[in-house]
């Protein structure tokens, strides 16, 4: 098999999505996977700030009543890791799924700055993290997901149909890069590269 090397330009954007207390309430959302995803995404905010690379932190706003990630409720506060990186980063603000659908205006900010590149890391694989990356994708973007800064819970579906958060994690490795929409990494190649 042979890989091609990954280039990192030098205004890659790392999207750091939705890093936030209110995903450690496994009560509220039951088994998650990959323990070491928020080392892996630290050490790119790390990365990315010592290269003087532009950070985006995107947080979500739900507006679904009882919510962890509500305004109001202290889960929607990021986690302490991406609190103490938080200098010079852009932070949006969103209530659905995609970071393109936030304010400020992701996609603007971009344009703005002419960055092509964007690295996505964060919270839920299989949700945000993927649906960004498939409109990122879909806009023209160069898109990568190291997967191993990622991680998601169990989810049930229709008819008793469900799926462990590491299915869920193999699902979007599948949609994203066999679709297209983005190449599928690890945090070590990003680091390397």
């Amino acid at each position: 098999m042979t890989t091609t090397a990954i280039e990192i330009a030098p205004d890659s954007a790392l999207l750091v999505i939705d890093v936030q207390q209110g995903f450690d309430e496994e009560s509220f959302w039951g088994p998650r996977n990959n323990p070491a995803a928020e080392d892996n995404i630290a050490a790119l905010m790390d990365a990315w700030q010592a290269a003087g690379r532009p950070v985006v932190l995107v947080r979500h706003a739900s507006v679904q009543p009882g919510s962890v990630l509500a305004a109001d409720h202290p889960g929607h506060a990021f986690k302490d890791l991406v609190e103490k990186r938080r200098d010079g980063a852009l932070v949006i603000t969103k209530t659905v799924n995609s970071a393109f659908y936030g304010t400020p205006d992701l996609a603007d900010w971009l344009t703005e700055r002419g960055i092509g590149q964007l690295v996505l890391v964060g919270i839920q694989t299989n949700m945000c993290v993927e649906t960004t990356a498939r409109m990122a994708g879909n806009l023209g973007y160069d898109v990568l997901v190291p997967l191993d800064a990622t991680h998601t819970f169990d989810l049930a579906g229709p008819a008793g149909l469900s799926l462990t958060a590491d299915e869920l994690a193999t699902a979007t490795a599948v949609n994203l890069q066999g679709g297209g929409f983005a190449r599928v990494v690890t945090t070590a190649d990003l680091l390397a590269a």
